[in-house]
Formats: structure tokens, C-alpha cells, sequence
């Protein structure tokens, strides 16, 4: 038990987004080691086909067991886990979480009026896995989901303010806002980055909600129940690994999580990991 107590946390992403979930479990987790996978070489997942973002995730999942020796897979991009969740929850034997599901359970409870929103990539939006997962919830709400085409990139461009940005999420968020909703869910892991201009279009009456801290919060109890979780006295050790662009990788990363990017390493595929 002990040993597998120690093993690290891996956790993945198309790109860079998923380190909003990476600083939230490094803070709400300080114990733990995490090994994070940003798939840069072939972000973003937002456009490409299912089988294919099926097929990386399963790649990535693969590594991070084999390669890291890892206790739990987190699917922190949303496109990645619309399109894989199932198929890895049913192949791994080892506990698997993906943003989707604690999102959709804080947006239900975020709610006033019953009329809530989630925006997310082209892909996730296509999928159907945020209108399945509040379906499965139970909850009496009305949802209207729009696609945010072009937000990812903004994001990666370091540009997350600025006319441009304000015109296309004028444009972009105009369904979501038209439906009166109280409670928007930002469905892709690079929306947070963009929340100030989010918010100034959507109004002050309407609650933004990340699933990044819900993610972090629902691996807690996750580690918790099945006995995985490390003990206070050690000192969690990260990890990252990216597959293009070690330099802009750390340089960028740096700015959207913090210094833990700087020892930013290469990732070259399932068994073939190493440093830059």
C-alpha cells in the first residue's frame, strides 16, 4: 500500500490549459508528486476528429501508467476527456477523473434561475459530454452551450485582453448570454485565463465557474476513498513534460502556473520519455 501511496498523479492536456487544474491540485495537494503531459505538438484537440483525440488520449494514458508509474490519470482538457473518458475509465485499473463531471456538478449548484450555460471548444461542444453529464445529474435546469472557436489560441498567444479578444467573445458569447443564463461553466481548461473579459460580457449577475478547483476537490475525496493519498510530511515533487516546444512550453507555462515550469522536460511518446 505504501508503494502505491508514493506513486505520482499524472494528469494531461492538449496543451497548456490544463495547468489551471495542475495549480489547483498542486495547492489543494501539496503532498502529492504530479507528472503532467502537455501534448503542444499537436494542440489543439478542439478541432480534430474524435477517433483521433481518442487516440492520443489513449497514447498519453498509456504513458503516464507505463512509462510514470502513476496512481491516477487526470484528463484535464475537456476535449480530450468528451472523447476518452469512457474508454480509459473501462481500460486502466487505476482511478480516472476528467474535468467534465465535477464542472457540471458546481454549475447545478451555482444556479439561481435554473437557465445555465457552458462554452467550450468546438469539439467538446460537439460531443454532447456537458449536455450527458447534467442529464445524468438529475438537475432541473435548462442548459445552452455555445462553442468559443479562436479562445485557445487567443490564450497561447499570451493575448487574454485587448479589443480583438473583447470583439469575439462579444460575438462568440452572444447565445449563451441571450439565454439569460445565471451560471456559465467554462468548458475548456484555457478559459480561466480569459474570465476578466468573460465577465465583462456577460455581466456582474453571472456566476463563472472553473472545473479546475472541482477537479482538484473531487481527486481529493477520489485518493481519499481509495486509500491513495500521501501523507503531510512529504514535499510533492512535479513534473512536465510537453511533446513540441520544451523553450515555449516553460516560457508560457511559467506565466500561466508558475515557476514549477522552469525543469520543463520532452515527451516523446509512449516508453520513449526523457529530458530535453
Amino acid at each position: 500500500m505504501t508503494a502505491d501511496v508514493e506513486r505520482p498523479i499524472g494528469m494531461f492536456d492538449s496543451g497548456f490549459g490544463g495547468l489551471t487544474v495542475a495549480r489547483a491540485v498542486i495547492d489543494l495537494l501539496p503532498a502529492e508528486d504530479l507528472v503532467y503531459i502537455g501534448d503542444t505538438a499537436r494542440y489543439p484537440y478542439g478541432p480534430k476528429p474524435v477517433d483521433e483525440v481518442r487516440r492520443y488520449a489513449r497514447e498519453i494514458a498509456q504513458s503516464l501508467v507505463e512509462d510514470f508509474n502513476v496512481k491516477a490519470v487526470v484528463i484535464a482538457c475537456n476535449t480530450a476527456a468528451a472523447a476518452a473518458f469512457d474508454d480509459l475509465s473501462r481500460e486502466l485499473s487505476l482511478p480516472v477523473l476528467s474535468v467534465v463531471e465535477p464542472g457540471v456538478k458546481s454549475l447545478s449548484l451555482a444556479t439561481r434561475n435554473g437557465h445555465v450555460g457552458v462554452i467550450g471548444t468546438v469539439g467538446t461542444i460537439g460531443s454532447g459530454a456537458y449536455q450527458r453529464a447534467l442529464a445524468e445529474l438529475d438537475a432541473d435546469v435548462q442548459l445552452t452551450a455555445a462553442a468559443c472557436p479562436g479562445f485557445v489560441e487567443f490564450v497561447e498567444l499570451g493575448q487574454t485582453s485587448g479589443d480583438e479578444v473583447m470583439v469575439l467573445a462579444e460575438r462568440l458569447l452572444a447565445p449563451v448570454r441571450d439565454a439569460g443564463v445565471d451560471a456559465l461553466l467554462l468548458g475548456c481548461t484555457h478559459y480561466p485565463y480569459l474570465s476578466r473579459v468573460i465577465s465583462e460580457v456577460m455581466g456582474p449577475d453571472v456566476v463563472l465557474v472553473s472545473s479546475a478547483d472541482e477537479t482538484a476537490f473531487e481527486l481529493r475525496r477520489m485518493l481519499g476513498a481509495a486509500h491513495l493519498r500521501r501523507g503531510h510530511t512529504h514535499t510533492g515533487h512535479h513534473e512536465f513534460y510537453s511533446s513540441g516546444d520544451v523553450a515555449w512550453f516553460a516560457d508560457l507555462g511559467r506565466r500561466l502556473l508558475g515557476p514549477e515550469l522552469e525543469q520543463a522536460q520532452h515527451w516523446h511518446g509512449t516508453h520513449r520519455h526523457g529530458s530535453n
